[in-house]
């Protein structure tokens, strides 16, 4: 038995980039009990660092500052992991495909099997992570939030 297959990823960018992947199937283990698989397709554009400034700077600071729960306020970074909670795609989404990276889980389990959130917004495409900041902006607002700059509007 073999020991398991590091994933590798190989952007074809030029020659050298082509011959490293030509040589790693040529180096590939063959092994029908568990077989390799290889995939080519086009490259899944992750969110940009600009939508994430745009989160930080806009929608999070201004539901950080007004939207009150049980007479009180809390921090960005609560708020951030409240919507990850509520809006990272779930790791059964018919859309993950679209939303998320290849490997994106949505939650895992301890030793002591508790439930925990480990996805993360670096995790989606550009596509995933306008409908995650639409899905926030859309949650704000019905908590009366006033934002201050135009919620961020990425075409997929």
């Amino acid at each position: 038995m073999r020991a398991q297959y590091k994933t590798r990823t190989i952007r074809l960018v030029g020659q050298q980039q082509k011959d490293v992947a030509l040589a790693a199937i040529e180096n590939a283990p063959i092994d029908p009990d568990k077989p390799l698989e290889v995939v080519i397709r086009e490259e899944k554009k992750t969110r940009r660092p600009d939508q994430n400034e745009a989160m930080w700077a806009g929608p999070l600071r201004d539901i950080a500052e007004q939207a009150w729960v049980e007479g009180r306020l809390f921090t960005a970074p609560v708020w951030h992991e409240h919507f990850k909670e509520k809006y990272l795609p779930e790791d059964d989404d018919e859309e993950l495909p679209i939303l998320a990276k290849d490997g994106y889980h949505k939650w895992d389990y301890t030793p002591s099997g508790r439930r925990v959130l480990i996805g993360s917004t670096t995790q989606l495409t550009v596509k995933g992570f306008a409908r995650y900041m639409h899905m926030l902006e859309a949650d704000g607002a019905g908590m009366g939030v006033v934002f201050h700059t135009p919620p961020v509007r990425q075409v997929a």
